[in-house]
């Protein structure tokens, strides 16, 4: 079994920051690609960034520059560091990992979300 805790939601006022992180744990063998979603009241669950387990990193274009992802393989836990915050970041944001278990098996599992809400 894998279990993943995100963390690091909360209000801020727009221009701020806010840093996410997303800790799984269990029986894991290896974690693969490792996504940050969002998903604003009455739009679809988009991904925001994606980092896989060499480190290569994709963003959607609405956070390049703004949002940075990474990953601390050791600890098994990504992070999402968002930076000048706008009010249309707002959303719950889910993360979602591709972990092979120790018994080789690969399963996709998503957090719970953490809401971010950003004033004007």
């Amino acid at each position: 079994q894998v279990q993943l805790v995100e963390s690091g939601g909360g209000l801020v006022q727009a221009g701020g920051s806010l840093r996410l992180s997303c800790a799984a744990s269990g029986s894991i063998f290896s974690i693969n690609v490792m996504d940050w979603y969002r998903q604003a009241p009455g739009k679809q669950r988009e991904l925001v960034a994606r980092i896989t387990s060499g480190g290569s990193t994709n963003y959607a274009d609405a956070v390049k520059g703004r949002f940075t992802i990474s990953r601390d393989n050791a600890k098994n836990t990504m992070y999402l560091q968002m930076n000048s915050l706008k009010p249309e970041d707002t959303a719950v944001y889910y993360c979602r990992v591709e972990v092979t278990t120790t018994s080789r098996a690969t399963y996709i599992h998503w957090g719970q979300g953490t809401q971010v809400t950003v004033s004007s």
